[in-house]
């Protein structure tokens, strides 16, 4: 009977160990967030919010978190919040939209895509799409 007792035990109390350290993490990441943001916008003032961007217009993106930049140039950037559920953006899979006419908009769906092997990762929405430019 100690035979099994004891493994469930050590089981049970490293269990409880990693789970109390997730909280520790997902502190640490969204500051180390917040600073890599912070940087990312510096110097740049935010605009009045919009529903939609030009895809065109913003070639570039940057994902910090669960958000996502898009850029034209250094000092055009767009800024939108996913709200969690892209579990690939933090690693680096691709970015797949499904849009509705010719522009990115607040309400269209997000998925992330594994490159290596294809398969999607998690899907989330846009948010408003928050303009920040030079001042």
């Amino acid at each position: 009977m100690v035979r099994f007792i004891l493994p469930a035990i050590l089981l049970l109390g490293g269990a409880t160990a990693l789970s109390a350290d997730t909280k520790g993490y997902q502190a640490r990441q969204e500051a180390q967030d917040k600073i890599d943001l912070d940087k990312q916008l510096a110097g740049l003032v935010p605009g009045k919010p919009q529903a939609c961007i030009d895809p065109i217009r913003y070639r570039e993106s940057t994902r910090v978190g669960d958000t996502i930049l898009y850029k034209n140039g250094r000092n055009d950037v767009m800024r939108t919040d996913t709200g969690g559920g892209c579990f690939g953006l933090r690693r680096g899979d691709a970015i797949v939209t499904n849009t509705f006419g010719s522009q990115l908009c607040r309400g269209d769906i997000v998925r992330t895509i594994d490159l290596v092997s294809s398969i999607q990762s998690g899907s989330c929405v846009f948010s408003d799409f928050t303009p920040y430019r030079k001042p």
